[in-house]
């Protein structure tokens, strides 16, 4: 996982790249696929694309590669002001990176992700491809939010939990493999190097263990002397 603000930038960059252009494959394919055929009288999208003159968005037709571009910028900018950040504050008021396993903190940062940018960005997406020629009204607005986080939403999670973050993780070790290995080796090199360092460390987490006991008997004595005096009253 990132540790510093660069490495965030640039996992938040690969999340995003992927991401966007499965969101348009999806989008033209799955759910608008046969729509844009029939309309346009093709047999293939790509080919009713071309008739068209692209994709509608902001009340024009524009190519593909612009309207990836835009969606791009967009989610690139909120993953990195509100979707990381946040997530990661949702993540830590369930589960402590401290102490629980990081495969599980990383899911929860993953659907806590997945819970935030899926409505933005579908709320993003709602003023981008509404369809202007027919009027604004808020309401239609409301409506085309709610149908695409609909769409959107279980596409999300499975995609970014099975297969887009695992694929981000990979490329980024890749890319920061000696970075990584060199703070394995410092982590590594904290370990016990002998049989006394070894009890020593036992001895030090019975102690924590011992600790953790006594503030737990004393919050349960604390809570029962507050249950004895809500009953007395």
């Amino acid at each position: 996982m990132p540790r510093n603000q660069f490495q965030r930038m640039v996992y938040a960059f690969i999340t995003v790249v992927i991401t966007v252009h499965a969101y348009v494959f999806y989008s033209l394919y799955v759910v608008n696929g046969n729509t844009l055929m029939e309309i346009n009288r093709t047999t293939g999208v790509i080919a009713a694309l071309n008739k068209q003159g692209g994709i509608y968005m902001c009340g024009t037709y524009l190519p593909v590669w612009a309207c990836i571009l835009i969606e791009f910028c967009l989610a690139y900018l909120l993953e990195n002001l509100v979707g990381s950040p946040a997530s990661f504050k949702l993540a830590s008021r369930v589960f402590n990176p401290a102490k629980n396993h990081p495969m599980i903190f990383e899911t929860a940062i993953i659907c806590a992700t997945v819970g935030i940018m899926c409505p933005a960005m579908s709320f993003i997406a709602a003023f981008l491809y509404y369809p202007y020629y027919m009027g604004f009204h808020v309401l239609t607005l409301f409506a085309n939010w709610l149908k695409l986080v609909c769409f959107n939403f279980p596409f999300a999670f499975f995609t970014q939990l099975f297969f887009i973050q695992p694929a981000v993780r990979v490329i980024f070790k890749t890319l920061f493999r000696r970075e990584i290995q060199k703070r394995e080796q410092q982590e590594s090199g904290s370990q016990p190097e002998n049989e006394q360092d070894v009890i020593l460390d036992i001895f030090k987490r019975m102690d924590e263990i011992q600790e953790e006991i006594a503030h737990e008997h004393r919050r349960r004595k604390a809570l029962e002397e507050d249950v004895h005096k809500i009953a007395s009253k």
